[in-house]
């Protein structure tokens, strides 16, 4: 295993909770810089709060990434500040549940600034100085969901689709660079994305769900790695094997039937 060197900084989007959080935690006890970015500054304060006692620089950014105007002080800051950036983890994100045309435009739309439009700006910006410093590299979390249709969540099983995708071409793309490009697809994880997205779980479902922690954990280790499709858990393995058997038609009826549920 090559170990990315500590020097610079660890950028985190949806770092006050989930699985950004508990991969925030890792990186800072192994004793990383962070830049840790979200919406709510009062969870971000917390969290610097608890990993100052790693004894390393934390930076928090209270910023809306769905909005071009964030992304531009991000960077302006990035710039200004001089702040070498060796590792970008792509971690925020959010869903949308129900059929395609009940679900309002400005909640698909904000779903499509996050998931696609700011992680492809981001990873756009900071790529060429990841390359240009050597080493380092770029974690973008997407889902089991990338690697089918989603009826009732067209719009996330789609934006997911195409984080994959993206991941994949930029990690040929990147090879003789020396750097790590990786993909992160969990299954169903314990966070409030369920709820924000207006999934209700059944309590017999909610016992697939992985524990945040366990997911950062695989994660953690296998971006270390180099591997470029990280998909944690063992079912989670098993249905990505099995859904590439299975006739799309199929896939999507199940897929349906079970979002019904």
């Amino acid at each position: 295993m090559i170990e990315l060197n500590k020097e610079g900084y660890v950028l985190i989007t949806g770092a006050s909770s989930g699985i950004g959080y508990e991969i925030a935690k890792l990186y800072a006890s192994d004793g990383y810089n962070l830049i840790l970015i979200a919406r709510n500054i009062e969870k971000l304060k917390a969290v610097e709060n608890e990993l100052s006692q790693y004894n390393i620089e934390i930076k928090t950014l209270s910023l809306d990434i769905s909005k071009d105007s964030d992304i531009k002080k991000l960077i302006n800051y990035i710039e200004i500040n001089k702040i070498i950036v060796r590792i970008l983890i792509n971690n925020a994100g959010i869903g949308s549940f129900g059929d395609f045309k009940d679900i309002n435009w400005e909640n698909e739309e904000a779903l499509i600034d996050i998931n696609i439009k700011s992680l492809t700006r981001l990873t756009k910006y900071f790529l060429p100085k990841i390359i240009g410093v050597k080493d380092g590299g770029i974690l973008n979390v997407a889902s089991t969901a990338a690697f089918c249709s989603g009826p009732r969540m067209a719009a996330y099983y789609a934006s997911k689709a195409y984080v994959l995708n993206l991941t994949e071409a930029i990690y040929e793309e990147c090879k003789e660079y020396g750097i790590k490009v990786s993909c992160l697809c969990p299954g169903p994880v314990k966070t409030s994305f369920q709820s924000k997205a207006g999934i209700n779980k059944s309590e017999s479902a909610k016992k697939y769900l992985m524990d945040a922690e366990e997911v950062a954990k695989i994660s953690y280790k296998e971006f270390k790695k180099g591997k470029l499709i990280i998909i944690p858990g063992i079912k989670n393995k098993l249905l990505v094997m099995g859904n590439k058997f299975l006739p799309r038609s199929i896939s999507r009826k199940i897929i349906m039937k079970t979002n019904k549920k």
